[in-house]
């Protein structure tokens, strides 16, 4: 008799774990937080992702925008969601790789704080200047900022971000240009100022820079990675402008809180793994100037690992402090 009992309140113990796994998704929207703002490298890629995602799960798919902190409130916000499946992050090298390299104080632990889901996508950054600036081409660039120490500067979207690590980068491997950081809240502000010529350059990520190049709103000098981009395939590589060390690019990817149940994070990689890697999605993706991936999450957790041993010494070499 007492093993009965023990069985049926076992039994009802686990009936509601059981119910909540085959409910997932179907109880309420998941939110997809991007932790920059709307029209950003992160955004677009995130938005692409989302409505595939919804179509995949039977469920909608919110984005919901949280920007500010180099992505950490964001990132945060979803540290500290309920691991049940229905907050995850579209993250990027900003948040789990250059941001805990850069700041030993962020609120949250991208390593244990985390469910690495999968890798999305990477993209190459892109040199741009406004269509007045008095260089024409990396070379000249390089050339008029080692003539002019000091008297030109670079914005980003914001301090730690990606776009400001990959112009700390292009200063360090042209032989230590001296340029002053101008820190926005976005790249779409810094493009605004570039175009006035109030910014000298944007090391930007080729899916966000692509439409203003496009438009003739700005002009490209130069991408990273190891080979020209297929989206801007006129534009040379930086090793190819005389600029070595610039073989980089951006990585995007999706994590759930920790101790999310490992269902979910399965369903969740098997679809992602499915939508980046269907023709028209990488399509899409390849005509903004990324380059679909997809990985297991073990492949993930390595990827963002690695660049968090790489950009660590990017960042103690730069002098570079997290305000």
């Amino acid at each position: 008799m007492k093993i009965r009992l023990a069985l049926v309140a076992c039994a009802a113990l686990l009936a509601p774990l059981a119910a909540f796994a085959q409910a997932w998704p179907a109880v309420r929207p998941v939110r997809m937080v991007i932790p920059f703002p709307a029209g950003g490298a992160t955004d677009i890629i995130g938005r692409v992702v989302a409505q595939k995602l919804a179509g995949a799960l039977g469920q909608q798919v919110v984005v919901d925008n949280k920007p500010g902190a180099g992505g950490t409130i964001g990132a945060d916000l979803v540290a500290k969601a309920p691991a049940d499946g229905y907050t995850i992050l579209m993250a990027t090298s900003s948040t789990h790789s250059i941001g805990p390299a850069l700041s030993a104080r962020l609120p949250y632990d991208a390593f244990k704080d985390f469910a690495p889901v999968a890798l999305v996508a990477n993209a190459p950054s892109v040199l741009v200047v406004g269509q007045s600036f008095p260089a024409t081409t990396a070379q000249e660039l390089v050339a008029l900022l080692k003539k002019n120490p000091g008297k030109y500067n670079f914005g980003s979207s914001g301090i730690g971000t990606y776009p400001h690590l990959a112009a700390e980068m292009l200063k360090l491997r042209a032989g230590g240009l001296f340029v002053v950081h101008i820190p926005y809240r976005g790249t779409g502000l810094v493009i605004t100022d570039l175009m006035a010529g109030q910014i000298g350059f944007l090391m930007d990520s080729i899916v966000s820079a692509q439409p203003h190049i496009r438009d003739g709103r700005v002009r490209a000098l130069a991408v990273s990675g190891t080979r020209r981009s297929g989206s801007l395939p006129n534009v040379p590589t930086f090793a190819e402008a005389g600029v070595p060390g610039m073989d980089f690019s951006n990585w995007f990817g999706v994590f759930a809180p920790a101790g999310t149940p490992a269902d979910v994070v399965l369903r969740l990689n098997r679809d992602l793994n499915a939508i980046v890697r269907s023709p028209e999605v990488a399509e899409l993706l390849a005509r903004s100037g990324a380059e679909a991936a997809g990985s297991t999450p073990e492949q993930f957790a390595k990827v963002y690992r690695e660049e968090y041993e790489n950009w660590k010494v990017v960042i103690q070499r730069a002098g570079i402090r997290a305000e």
